[in-house]
């Protein structure tokens, strides 16, 4: 997965292109990062929208697998972050 922080109001969006397959699958990605967000307990700040992009490799993840990757991304982008 990929993560970016941009100015915004404090959302979460989650994407799913088509490289990750048909529409069930790119839906089943997206349900898959909300819920690893949810468990993650990370906020986002009222300064910042995250966009939380999925990537061909999540095809039999679970929100488990996901939480520690996602929380690690998120402490790296918020130490670059200007």
């Amino acid at each position: 997965m990929v993560v970016w922080f941009v100015p915004g109001s404090g959302r979460v969006r989650c994407i799913a292109g088509r490289k990750i397959g048909n529409a069930v699958e790119r839906n089943r990605a997206r349900r898959i990062l909300r819920a690893a967000w949810r468990l993650s307990g990370l906020e986002t700040g009222d300064e910042h929208d995250v966009v939380l992009s999925a990537r061909p490799r999540i095809e039999g993840a679970r929100a488990q697998d996901l939480m520690t990757e996602m929380t690690e991304l998120v402490e790296r982008a918020r130490l670059t972050a200007p």
